[in-house]
């Protein structure tokens, strides 16, 4: 017992090694496959598991968040062009009726738009 504790330079495990048998000093040393190695503690992994949950949840909000502002763009474009069309529309008509003729079609028209939605 008294040797192995007065002989602190002796080497513990596999750290220094001599040269390899097979001459490929360039390749890592292999060591044995121990397959429960990587396992960690039932806590560790819930602890994973919530922080990625968290950043699931994080990454999901902002899709929806761009999701919504895309889709809000796209209502805008599409309110424009129907507004648009109608201007366009009007203006064909004012040019074969009265001015005055076309704004009360206008008018009735909004009311009937009223009554139906």
């Amino acid at each position: 017992m008294s040797a192995e504790v007065a002989n602190p330079a002796a080497p513990l495990g596999g750290s220094a090694q001599g040269m390899r048998k097979n001459g490929k000093q360039w390749h890592e040393p292999k060591t044995a496959f121990r397959p429960k190695a990587g396992n960690s503690s039932f806590e560790k992994r819930q602890e994973e598991r919530k922080a990625m949950a968290a950043v699931k949840a994080k990454e999901k909000e902002m899709k929806d968040e761009k999701e919504a502002e895309r889709q809000r763009r796209i209502q805008a474009i599409k309110e424009k062009r129907v507004k648009k069309e109608e201007k366009a529309r009007y203006e064909k008509l004012a040019e074969t009726m009265h001015k005055k003729r076309v704004e009360r079609l206008k008018r009735k028209e909004k009311r009937n738009k009223m009554l139906k939605s």
